[in-house]
């Protein structure tokens, strides 16, 4: 990971004490999403629809988490070091800490970055 998205990653880690952004995944723009997102958006819709009832349009998911997710991506296709890649499985065990109970969304994809992570670190072992 280059120093630009590790400073991002690490001032995103930093805020989740004050207000972190999120994002929208509006149905309009969840075509636009990865495969894996939009399944696990689609599961969790499927598993809590009563959580997503009111605002069924305001599906949303915290800028950090999907950055992560964004970053292992990245990593796994370009084959990075495995230093690297356990670094940032190091930040998803920061973020999962700190999430709230009612992330779920978040809370999922984080457990489906992890898995990734070790998936791929499992091919060089």
């Amino acid at each position: 990971m280059n120093k630009e998205a590790g400073m991002l990653i690490g001032t995103l880690i930093g805020s989740r004490k004050t207000i972190i952004s999120c994002v929208y995944l509006y149905s309009v723009f969840l075509q636009l999403m990865d495969d894996d997102i939009v399944s696990l958006t689609g599961l969790t819709l499927l598993t809590y629809p009563l959580s997503m009832e009111k605002n069924a349009d305001e599906i949303v998911i915290n800028q950090l988490t999907l950055s992560l997710y964004l970053t292992t991506q990245c990593k796994v296709k370009l084959r990075h070091s495995l230093m690297s890649l356990a670094r940032t499985q190091d930040y998803v065990r920061v973020t999962r800490r700190t999430l709230r109970h009612y992330e779920t969304l978040d809370h999922l994809l984080l457990k489906l970055i992890e898995h990734k992570i070790l998936k791929y670190l499992g091919t060089y072992q």
